[in-house]
């Protein structure tokens, strides 16, 4: 048993500690979903566990679906990135036609178990597309505007236009932002893409002056106490259940907020819930958790480019780029930081399509990791024998005469 606990772990191919931080979101967000959706599950089922018994179900196939992915190589992704991307866009399509509709939103197909929200498959769609673009483009990304910047646009209008009719303008901005990034780390000018990023705010702009409902969003955002009970509401009970954790919280299970004070308590909302339960000690450890996984996704993007698999670097820098953004987008809306958008808190908000697909980016990541330090294994068993000093002299003079 001492040597057991003495003896250092053995070297594996792939990431622990990337691994442990996803598993530790998960039951993080398995117990904060038990916690907040206790009052709403007992009115609508009868069933206080009820959501806590379909958060487990989405936990086991997202579990399912990423010891699936994470035996798949790369090179298939990188080769039916286009088959992925036009998946998604007929997914969207048939959700403008059959979709399950919610406060005005159609974004859910009916699967039976649970909702299909072909919105999230969009995102990773479009990022395994993109990283694919970027390999066989990179000379026309760096060199010309409409090799680097016209043709991504075009797929990601035809996935905006899809988006902005469910309407869904929280995905379309994170999209953009993650493809935004993509493209400056690919190597694109600096210009051309300052003057895109000056188009991208401006179109968000327009489009939230388009719609009246996202105008009192923001309106009710900049100051929420001015009409508490109406547009400003959400922001006013998600604002009191920060400040009534304090430092350590109010003990687990001991929301006042979540008794159906705060509307979508278990789902955009439950960080209002971890802060009230948790306290602030709570809330930094979650973030920590969910940027330390943001970290190694980095790293890995990092060191896959700088060994020369770019489909793999590009692919994890772009996974990175869409959990750090959704999170403080999620975080921002409920400290009121940024108007709401309902997008969901990576790997801990009740929802079965973000969760699925979310752990098959982190899947991903895994195997980009291992593909990585597989390749890197076999080049130290099989190094390449450094020219001798006669044979280099001899090439030397080989190539002056």
């Amino acid at each position: 048993m001492q040597g057991w606990v003495r003896q250092p772990s053995p070297e594996v191919l792939y990431d622990r500690q990337l691994l442990w931080l996803a598993f530790s979101l998960m039951l993080t967000g398995l117990v904060m979903v038990t916690s907040a959706s206790f009052p709403i599950s007992s009115r609508l089922t009868g069933e206080p566990f009820h959501f806590m018994a379909r958060h487990a179900v989405f936990l086991f196939l997202a579990l399912c679906t990423a010891v699936v992915v994470v035996q798949i190589p790369l090179e298939r992704w990188m080769k039916h990135s286009m088959h992925l991307l036009l998946f998604s866009m007929f997914l969207l399509l048939v959700v403008l036609l059959v979709g399950h509709s919610v406060n005005g939103a159609s974004r859910w197909i009916p699967l039976g178990l649970f909702n299909l929200q072909p919105a999230e498959v969009a995102k990773l769609s479009l990022f395994i597309f993109m990283s694919s673009y970027l390999v066989r483009k990179s000379d026309e990304v760096k060199a010309s505007f409409f090799g680097g910047f016209g043709k991504p646009l075009i797929v990601f209008c035809c996935l905006a236009v899809l988006l902005l009719a469910q309407p869904d303008l929280g995905t379309v901005v994170v999209m953009l932002v993650t493809l935004f990034g993509m493209l400056f780390i690919a190597g694109a000018k600096l210009t051309q893409f300052i003057y895109l990023l000056f188009a991208g705010v401006g179109a968000v702009v327009m489009l939230i002056l388009a719609e009246p409902y996202r105008i009192r969003r923001v309106t009710s955002f900049l100051n929420p106490f001015e009409d508490p009970f109406g547009s400003g509401y959400q922001l006013t009970q998600s604002l009191m259940a920060f400040g009534r954790g304090g430092l350590f919280g109010q003990g687990l299970g001991n929301s006042i907020q979540k008794l159906e004070y705060l509307p979508e308590a278990h789902t955009d909302f439950v960080f209002a819930v971890v802060g009230e339960e948790l306290g602030f000690a709570g809330v930094a450890l979650i973030l920590c958790m969910i940027f330390a996984l943001v970290y190694k996704a980095l790293v890995i993007g990092k060191r896959s480019l700088q060994s020369g698999q770019l489909f793999g670097g590009f692919l994890a820098i772009s996974i990175s780029i869409w959990f750090a953004f959704q999170t403080l987008v999620n975080v921002g809306a409920a400290a009121a930081i940024v108007p709401t958008k309902g997008l969901t808190l990576p790997l801990i908000s009740y929802g079965g399509s973000s969760l699925i697909i979310m752990m098959t980016a982190v899947a991903i990541l895994l195997r980009i990791d291992y593909e990585n330090r597989l390749a890197n294994l076999m080049q130290a068993s099989n190094p390449t024998k450094a020219p001798s000093k006669t044979t280099q002299q001899e090439l030397n003079n080989n190539e002056t005469n």
